[in-house]
C-alpha cells in the first residue's frame, strides 16, 4: 500500500465543500435567524462548538484557533441562553441535510451510500490523540440516514484534519492570528477576505506582519520568504501526513470506491452555487473532474 500526502489534500477537497455548506446555504443562516442568533458568528460559534458542550469561553478560544478572542468572547458564553448545545446540534445537521437535499441529493442518490459508509469508516478509524474537536463531534450519535450521515463523515474528517493543521502551527511557532496572515502571505487567499472574515484590525494585522518579517518569513512587501515558503510547504506537507492517517481505516480497494462514489457529489455540492470561489479553507476545484483516487 504506497500512498502519499497528496492523497489526504485531493481527499480533503472531495469533502470539505460536503460539509461546508453549513456555513454558505441560505437556509442553515435562515434557521440560525429565526432561533434569535444576531448576526453570522454567534451562530457560527454555537453550532461549531456545540459538540463540546457548555464549556468555557477559554475552551473555545484554544481550540478555534484562528480567531480574534474578542469575537469569541462576544459570543460566548451568550449563545447559551438562546439554545442549548443539544439544540445546536440537531440544528446543525438538520439545515445541512436540507442544503444537501436542495442540490438535488438523496439517499437514493447513485453512490451516495456507498460514500457514506466509506467515509465514515475513515472518519470512526481515525486517530484521536491531540484532537478535540473531532473527539467531540465523534462521541455524537451516528445519523440514521445516508445523507445525514455522509455530512456527518465529512465534518469528523475536516475537524481531524483541522485539529492535526493546529498542532503543527503551535510547533513551529506561528501563533493563529498569525496563520491568517501567513496563508494570505502565500497566495492562497486575498487579504481583505481574510481580515473581513477573521476579525483583524489593521493594527492587529500589522503587527503579525512584523512579527513574521523579523522571524525571516515575510519580505517587506508582504510576501513569503524562501524561508517563509519552505515552512509553509511544511506545515502543509505535515498536515497532509497527519490527515492521511484518517485513511488508514480503509484498503486501496476501499479509497478508490470512495474516491469515485464521493467526487462526483461534491460537483454537485459545489454546483448548488452556495460555496463561494474564495473560502478561508482555500479549496481546490482544478482536479475534480478525476474521481480516481490515483493510487
Amino acid at each position: 500500500m504506497s500512498r502519499t500526502p497528496q492523497l489526504a489534500r485531493r481527499f480533503f477537497d472531495r469533502y470539505e465543500p460536503v460539509h461546508a455548506i453549513t456555513y454558505f446555504a441560505p437556509g442553515v443562516r435562515t434557521a440560525l435567524d429565526a432561533m434569535g442568533f444576531v448576526g453570522f458568528w454567534r451562530g457560527y460559534f454555537a453550532a461549531r462548538a456545540a459538540p463540546l458542550g457548555q464549556v468555557p469561553v477559554e475552551a473555545v478560544t484554544a481550540t478555534f484557533y484562528n480567531f480574534s478572542t474578542e469575537r469569541i468572547r462576544k459570543a460566548v458564553p451568550a449563545i447559551w441562553d438562546i439554545a442549548t448545545p443539544a439544540e445546536m446540534i440537531a440544528v446543525r445537521q438538520d439545515t445541512a441535510v436540507a442544503a444537501l437535499r436542495g442540490y438535488g441529493l438523496s439517499d437514493a442518490t447513485v453512490g451516495l451510500a456507498d460514500a457514506a459508509e466509506l467515509a465514515g469508516l475513515a472518519a470512526r478509524s481515525a486517530p484521536l490523540d491531540g484532537r478535540p474537536l473531532f473527539a467531540a463531534n465523534l462521541v455524537l450519535p451516528w445519523p440514521d440516514t445516508a445523507l445525514a450521515g455522509l455530512w456527518h463523515a465529512a465534518t469528523l474528517l475536516r475537524e481531524h484534519r483541522g485539529d492535526g493543521h493546529v498542532a503543527i502551527l503551535v510547533a513551529e511557532g506561528i501563533s493563529g492570528r498569525e496563520s491568517n496572515v501567513f496563508h494570505v502571505a502565500a497566495g492562497a487567499v486575498p487579504a481583505d477576505f481574510i481580515k473581513r472574515s477573521r476579525d483583524y484590525s489593521n493594527e492587529e494585522w500589522d503587527a503579525c506582519v512584523r512579527s513574521l518579517r523579523e522571524r525571516g518569513l515575510l519580505t517587506p512587501a508582504g510576501t513569503l520568504t524562501d524561508e517563509g515558503r519552505a515552512l509553509k510547504d511544511h506545515i502543509e506537507l505535515r498536515t497532509d501526513m497527519l490527515a492521511l492517517s484518517a485513511l488508514s481505516g480503509l484498503d486501496d480497494e476501499a479509497v478508490e470506491r470512495l474516491f469515485q462514489a464521493l467526487t462526483p457529489i461534491t460537483r454537485q455540492v459545489i454546483a448548488g452555487g452556495d460555496l463561494p470561489a474564495a473560502t478561508p479553507m482555500a479549496l481546490r476545484r482544478d482536479e475534480l473532474d478525476d474521481n480516481s483516487a490515483r493510487l
